[in-house]
């Protein structure tokens, strides 16, 4: 990792920068972690012991709430990200069955990206498309009344952008 004329990594670097930002803002964590994975693509593990240093916390406290939500990730995702509705609207037609082809078909989990790095297959609780179940987001564009073929279309449209 590059290092800066202060001798600290230029992560390190980036996260005090981006602390900085959001310091006088009340209960400034989150807005802080979804800045640096804006920023890095992930929360690394490096970023830790500084924000709990930044912001006067422990570092468990710091690890606990990037583990608690699941929108952060600790390694940078895949070139193409899905992200599957389990709420239980999506689930009552068929989200279970998108989640078994993302496995089957690409090989990868819920919450994993494959080996390759092409593919992050991610859940979530409630994309607000009810209405149009099941649902699924692609590279942060919503999709619904989704079956496994159009899913493997749209993936496969995307990871050709």
């Amino acid at each position: 990792m590059k290092r800066t004329t202060t001798g600290e990594t230029s992560v390190a670097a980036l996260v005090r920068e981006i602390a900085a930002d959001h310091r006088t803002h009340r209960g400034p964590l989150l807005p802080i972690l979804h800045a640096v994975q804006e920023k890095l693509g992930c929360v690394p593990a490096e970023a830790v012991p500084v924000l709990a240093d930044e912001l006067n916390l422990s570092r468990a406290d710091v690890h606990g709430v990037i583990t608690f939500y699941h929108d952060f990730r600790s390694e940078p995702a895949g070139r193409t990200t899905v992200r599957v509705c389990r709420a239980e609207a999506c689930q009552a037609v068929g989200a279970g069955r998108l989640v078994t082809h993302l496995q089957n078909r690409y090989g990868v989990r819920l919450g994993d990206t494959t080996a390759d790095g092409s593919l992050t297959a991610e859940q979530v609780f409630c994309l607000g498309n009810c209405a149009l179940g099941p649902s699924a987001e692609v590279d942060g564009r919503l999709y619904g009344r989704l079956d496994e073929t159009r899913l493997e279309t749209l993936i496969d449209e995307a990871a050709t952008r």
